[in-house]
């Protein structure tokens, strides 16, 4: 909310600086978002009367003024705006004096004229975009007067950043409130009397929907002359509060808006026919909103009407066929309490907003809308002239304001310093809230322009702010601290992201959140019933639970690209959900802790030597096995639909499987605009924290024995299938077997190919003999031969 600092000081009397002001109201919770100047500096500016225009005799754009600047004598000043007029009153700016910009205004001959001045514009004052001519004034203006304070310039514009339960202080009244509560001084509210009626007019209220609209006031106003223009310094009041002037009519219920915080509406009475209803609107109703959009309005909408035609969206937005123009003369005007439930959300629903909505979705006081039809009826009159109506009035039951218990000790303990019941009753006075004491408790009842006092810690936290958050003290935690347990067989989750940090992967953190397309893409989820939808999204990109983390860090990685970046290596820890018929921890759902990963572009960083090979499955995989090491990982073909079907596998610890990696699909990639294919593995984080327990093993002092062999096999046969089926049988003496070499080709039968293997043998308490050698290698034979139909290559 955007306000006036001057208009703020009308209401509440305080002499604290406008820096002072910030800090005490954002340390009071409500959030000082900007405070700026309306103006920047700049001195020596007077209000001037031109008394005279004459075409300069060398120049055709040029004009040679006297100026009235009330110093005396008239001046001379050389003028090129083209709206320059005698009789006009302008700002001139005095020899001496400095505009924005450093700009200083010198005595100076122009075209052979000396100019001892300058008139201004409000561009060159600095307090508009742009102009066409001089600030012209309005015909009283006091000559001499300066400028800054004729037209309020040393003004501050706050802007606050309210929470949604604070509806009270979208009004300068509220904030006056807050002001007076905080800074201990007075509030000097407008006083507002009753406006008697001069005529008998009144249009007829009835209340269909009483739940949604339990009160409301009208009052007809004849013989207003809508023509009339807007005071100088409500139009001031309104474009520093935000609102651009529209006309004397429209400003007057928006000014009422701002200083109560009542949002108005008037209608054209000429144009409603029998009385007003406030109702739920019916099927198939249209209408067309101020805002030139016709819609279908739902059923669960609230609506003003006459006998005949929906009117307006009530709280929301007025209709067109039914607002007031130029040629109004005759209105009815309207101001109501529409219950929050009933207008909140329906606005966005239909995609736009207004002042009104944002105040009655949050709680308007219902306690001052007679006020405010009062002090709109005066300022009307007092403006556009006319006569009123008596006020029209229907009412059926208003929200219940139930008192709210507060225990002192119960406050005290909750904000660690202690209150006085004494000092607890001055801030609730301050405040406004009506208490009666019970011993050392308070029974509050909320006033009718508080809907945030529900339960005793509401009424704590007004005791903390109204005492100033930045005055409560922070004392050192003092307690008995025991170190956690941390299991061996587990690593901490630190560790295991610093290890893909050592290996050159960044950690990324992504929404749990994601598009629907990604569900699509990454884990084939095209069927409703297994997406799992957000009731509200914040986004309508982000309408989805992720099952996977891999869209998240194609996103990051096509970010990475626009900007130039061309090797990328992320990874991110974070929850996974897939529905679930188990009952925990959320019945329904299951929530998975997943690590996933994703390299881009060259192997290894670009250096003189580092040569320019792109990273590959092998490369992602050597970070995997490393990761888990020393426990060995399996690998085995998969068909995932993230991934590229034959350059992807399924890992497996032990004989549970864990997690997959692989290239990114070929579709995915076009789909992405990816140059290349990124490699991504995702992996179940449980399984990566645990580690076994170390068990001790002896190391052998006697030299190892190394011997390769090569073996024909069938070209179907998997690597993986070939080790696990040796598990378990190979000789005692053989520690490691690697293969090294795959052959295909001139020498090798057809559907065969060729698997070489290196071979270490060792033993703990001997040196090898080379019949033991030739003994085990005979045995690995006769396995590879029996389970697999190996043949020795020759």
């Amino acid at each position: 909310m955007k306000f006036s600092e001057s208009w703020l000081r009308t209401l509440v009397d305080t002499q604290l600086s406008s820096e002072e002001l910030s800090h005490l109201l954002t340390m009071a919770g409500l959030e000082v978002e900007g405070l700026e100047p309306v103006a920047p500096q700049f001195n020596d500016v007077v209000v001037a009367q031109v008394l005279e225009v004459v075409k300069h005799p060398d120049a055709d754009r040029l004009n040679v003024c006297k100026v009235d600047t009330g110093r005396g004598e008239p001046t001379t000043i050389v003028c090129g705006a083209p709206n320059v007029a005698v009789g006009l009153r302008v700002p001139c700016a005095l020899p001496g004096a400095k505009l924005p910009g450093d700009f200083v205004i010198k005595i100076a001959e122009v075209r052979g004229i000396e100019s001892s001045g300058m008139l201004c514009s409000a561009k060159e004052l600095g307090i508009a975009e742009e102009a066409s001519g001089l600030l012209i004034l309005p015909f009283d203006a006091p000559v001499g007067q300066s400028i800054r304070q004729y037209l309020d310039l040393d003004d501050n514009q706050f802007e606050l950043k309210l929470t949604p339960n604070r509806a009270d202080c979208l009004s300068l009244t509220g904030v006056a409130r807050e002001v007076a509560a905080i800074a201990g001084a007075q509030a000097e509210l407008i006083e507002v009397p009753e406006v008697a009626a001069t005529i008998a007019d009144q249009r007829a209220v009835v209340l269909d929907a009483p739940v949604a609209c339990p009160l409301y006031f009208g009052r007809v106003l004849k013989r207003v002359n809508a023509k009339a223009p807007t005071p100088e310094w409500m139009r001031r009041r309104l474009e520093r509060s935000g609102i651009r002037s529209i006309s004397a009519l429209v400003d007057v219920t928006n000014y009422v808006m701002l200083e109560l915080g009542q949002p108005l509406h008037a209608f054209d009475n000429t144009k409603l026919e029998g009385a007003v209803h406030a109702r739920m609107a019916k099927p198939d109703e249209k209408l067309l909103l101020l805002n030139e959009q016709t819609i279908n309005i739902d059923a669960d909408i609230l609506v003003i009407a006459d006998d005949v035609k929906p009117l307006a969206m009530a709280g929301i937005m007025g209709g067109e066929e039914s607002g007031i123009t130029l040629e109004t003369s005759e209105l009815f005007l309207e101001s109501a309490f529409f219950a929050p439930k009933a207008i909140a959300g329906r606005a966005r629903r239909y995609g736009f907003g207004s002042d009104a909505s944002h105040r009655f979705e949050r709680g308007v006081d219902f306690g001052g809308a007679k006020r405010a039809i009062e002090r709109a009826t005066q300022l009307i009159i007092d403006i556009c002239g006319g006569a009123a109506g008596p006020v029209t009035e229907a009412r059926a039951e208003m929200p219940a304001r139930k008192p709210v218990r507060l225990r002192t000790a119960r406050a005290c303990a909750v904000i660690g310093m202690t209150f006085s019941p004494e000092q607890i009753a001055g801030l609730f006075s301050g405040l406004g809230l009506t208490f009666v004491r019970e011993g050392e408790d308070f029974l509050v009842t909320p006033p009718t322009w508080r809907f945030d006092i529900e339960i005793e810690e509401d009424l704590i936290e007004e005791i903390a702010r109204l005492h100033g958050y930045d005055n409560i003290p922070a004392p050192a935690p003092r307690g008995n601290l025991k170190m956690m347990v941390q299991p061996e067989a587990q690593r901490p989750a630190s560790r295991v992201r610093q290890l893909l940090v050592d290996r050159g992967y960044q950690e990324v953190v992504n929404f749990a959140f994601v598009e629907e397309a990604w569900e699509a893409d990454f884990a084939a989820k095209t069927d409703e019933a297994d997406l799992i939808r957000l009731a509200n999204p914040i986004a309508s990109q982000m309408a989805v639970m992720r099952s996977t983390l891999f869209g998240g860090l194609i996103s990051n990685l096509v970010t990475n690209l626009k900007r130039k970046q061309n090797r990328v290596r992320l990874f991110e820890t974070g929850r996974t959900f897939q529905r679930s018929a188990a009952a925990a921890p959320v019945a329904g759902f299951a929530q998975a802790w997943k690590l996933s990963g994703l390299t881009y572009g060259g192997a290894l960083p670009d250096t003189w030597g580092s040569g320019s090979r792109k990273v590959d499955f092998f490369d992602v995989k050597g970070d995997l096995e490393a990761l888990l090491a020393p426990v060995p990982l399996r690998f085995e073909k998969i068909l995932h639909p993230a991934l590229h079907p034959g350059r992807s596998a399924r890992i497996y610890l032990g004989n549970n499987e864990i997690g997959c990696v692989g290239e990114l699909h070929p579709e995915w990639v076009q789909k992405y605009d990816l140059p290349n294919a990124p490699v991504l593995f995702e992996v179940d984080f449980d399984a990566v924290k645990a580690s076994g327990v170390p068990v001790y093993a002896e190391v052998s002092k006697f030299p190892a024995v190394i011997r390769d062999i090569a073996i024909v096999v069938d070209q179907n046969l998997e690597l993986q299938a070939l080790l696990d089926g040796l598990k378990g049988q190979l000789p005692t003496l053989i520690k490691d077997l690697q293969l090294f070499d795959i052959y295909v080709g001139k020498g090798i039968p057809e559907n065969k190919k060729s698997l070489a293997f290196r071979i270490v043998m060792q033993d703990t308490q001997r040196t090898l003999q080379d019949s033991e050698v030739d003994a085990a290698m005979q045995q690995l034979m006769a396995c590879l031969g029996q389970a697999f139909g190996a043949e020795l290559r020759a």
